[in-house]
């Protein structure tokens, strides 16, 4: 294969295509800008300050992460309108105040202590949004509890440095959706939660925004204009669970790992790859760990009839293999495997990762 752009990969080594980030990011940049809606993505999924530059180059400026440590990241790398669109962690503190004097803020809340908290620890104004569950139930504030919500946010008021912005859900239950009709009545549903609660508030607060966030639902739905502000963060690599959600083709997806074949099992038609859990993790889709994927000419994700990435322990991959493609490959080969979930391969791979064009 002429350039091969592989041919000095010795371990697993997450590859990323320029190109198509390029792409997927360019397509929802002109989705939100036709709702009005600001796009805000979440840099969680690729944690690169490399690829934050391509985001600049496109004339996005405001994004969100999900930790302090995130955020302070970013920050030194000279971004300055940053969400931390997780619950907020007052033991860190100290990075609230240290990036909030040149910097534009987002500090996620769902309880009344944490204003008071905040109000007495920090010296620079901030920016504060209340977490609400929509239904997802991993965390924030049941989106009925209007009772709560209202309360917080009024306690937030009486504070100078405290700048209630408004109501963040993500829809998370989206992942489980299994095609477009599923994600489509999640979004509806939790949207319409999200603007009765919304509603309820407009008189206090009339500038009350609601920011929500999940790849599928911003892959899927095509009018935002009930909403201010989008942050999905896995829409910039895509994975195979993506794709058996119905959020992506196979096309879009813009990293995949290649993985050295050690070993060749014969008698049960299996590669032994160096590509574990510390490199994939663990998360499984409906059927394996990944699906392979052709890369025979360079950087693909046209999947392989009937190979797929079996089981994980620490270090090693089991990849279940056609007769073909396990008779053509050989040990010491290069094998490709889209992830099932980027965010999480990316994030094991950050320090291992090959960017082409």
């Amino acid at each position: 294969m002429k350039n091969n752009p592989f041919s000095k990969i010795k371990s697993p080594t997450f590859v990323v295509d320029k190109n198509r980030v390029l792409k997927n990011t360019q397509r929802f940049q002109e989705k939100f800008s036709s709702s009005n809606t600001l796009f805000r993505p979440h840099f969680k999924t690729h944690q690169s300050t490399i690829i934050g530059k391509w985001f600049q180059e496109l004339g996005i400026h405001q994004i969100s992460v999900s930790s302090l440590a995130m955020a302070w990241q970013f920050y030194q790398a000279g971004w300055k309108d940053i969400s931390i669109v997780f619950p907020f962690n007052r033991l860190e503190i100290e990075f609230v105040q240290k990036m909030s004097k040149d910097a534009t803020l987002g500090i996620l809340i769902e309880d009344i202590e944490s204003v008071d908290f905040l109000s007495n620890h920090i010296s620079n104004s901030i920016d504060i949004y209340i977490k609400v569950d929509c239904g997802y139930h991993r965390t924030g504030i049941d989106v009925e509890n209007h009772k709560l919500i209202l309360e917080i946010a009024e306690k937030i008021k009486h504070f100078d440095k405290l700048n209630f912005k408004g109501i963040l859900s993500h829809f998370g239950n989206t992942y489980a959706a299994r095609n477009k009709t599923e994600v489509e009545q999640i979004y509806t549903s939790s949207l319409e939660k999200m603007l009765g609660l919304k509603k309820q508030l407009i008189p206090l607060f009339p500038d009350v925004k609601l920011s929500i966030g999940d790849t599928p639902s911003a892959s899927i739905i095509n009018n935002f204009t009930h909403v201010d502000e989008m942050r999905p963060g896995n829409f910039v690599f895509y994975d195979w669970m993506q794709t058996e959600i119905g959020s992506c083709t196979a096309e879009q997806i813009a990293a995949i790992m290649i993985c050295p074949v050690v070993a060749k099992h014969k008698d049960r038609s299996e590669l032994i790859i160096h590509g574990g859990a510390v490199h994939f993790s663990k998360e499984k889709g409906d059927k394996h760990f990944g699906a392979l994927c052709d890369i025979s000419k360079g950087f693909a994700t046209n999947p392989i009839p009937n190979c797929y990435l079996k089981s994980l322990s620490q270090e090693h991959g089991i990849v279940h293999c056609s007769e073909a493609f396990f008779k053509k490959t050989k040990v010491g080969d290069l094998v490709g495997i889209i992830p099932i979930h980027s965010c999480l391969t990316a994030n094991l791979m950050k320090e291992n990762m090959l960017i082409i064009d």
